[in-house]
């Protein structure tokens, strides 16, 4: 006997509660949070429809969409209704986002201040759970030409390879640098290493006429900037 389908499956909701019908006639804003997550796992389960299931899912991470991107397919797959498919869709899907961000931020080219830094370089690294060190290079725009990955893991002096940095400032016509790194504690206070490291670059750019123009710890909400606390 062929098994009746799910009341709980999107197509036979009501259409005020569809979410895929409600993006396509009121549009995306018109979404929660909620709905959209709905929309790519498409059911739920036999207790609960998608969007239940996907307000359940949200509320154990206070609503934080940054925070539920970072939700293993591990934990995605504890909730009920969530496999494993469902689970790497919306890792996917978040990723696209931050990635998307990222790209954002980029467009804008011109760094201006030390907020303009953050917005470049947050989703890159604000949310790692490990330490890596950046270097944005610029032209006398202050436009971002590039930005390498310098390192990854423990920060230390010993990591920083100064010749690399300069090298590639010079192969890349960069008049200014920009240092960044994060701060996977969320703590906001440099050490003596990274005081070490800036001090260090600043000193091996100056005789090629390169400026090192801010250090930024970044955060996943918040950053220190060298250059606002004068410590450049």
């Amino acid at each position: 006997m062929q098994e009746k389908p799910s009341s709980f499956s999107i197509k036979n909701w009501s259409q005020d509660d569809q979410p895929r019908e409600k993006l396509l006639y009121k549009g995306k804003a018109a979404l929660s949070d909620a709905e959209l997550v709905a929309i790519l796992i498409g059911s739920g389960n036999r207790q609960e429809s998608a969007v239940d299931l996907c307000k359940r899912i949200l509320a154990s991470t206070d609503n934080n969409l940054s925070a539920l991107g970072k939700l293993s397919i591990k934990q995605l797959t504890e909730f009920k209704g969530i496999g494993e498919a469902k689970a790497i869709t919306i890792i996917a899907a978040l990723e696209l986002g931050r990635r998307r961000r990222g790209e954002e931020a980029l467009e804008k080219k011109k760094i201006t201040s030390s907020s303009s830094v953050f917005e470049l370089m947050q989703p890159v690294i604000g949310e790692l759970q490990h330490e890596e060190f950046w270097i944005i290079y610029l032209n006398n725009s202050n436009k971002v030409i590039r930005k390498n990955q310098l390192s990854k893991g423990g920060i230390t002096g010993t990591l920083v390879d100064v010749r690399l940095v300069l090298k590639n400032a010079l192969e890349v016509g960069a008049v200014g640098l920009i240092l960044a790194h994060n701060h996977p504690s969320g703590g906001l206070k440099p050490s003596e290493a990274d005081k070490q490291i800036t001090n260090k670059l600043k000193t091996a750019a100056q005789s090629l006429d390169i400026k090192v123009l801010d250090h930024l710890i970044i955060t996943e909400k918040a950053y220190f900037s060298f250059a606002d606390e004068s410590l450049l």
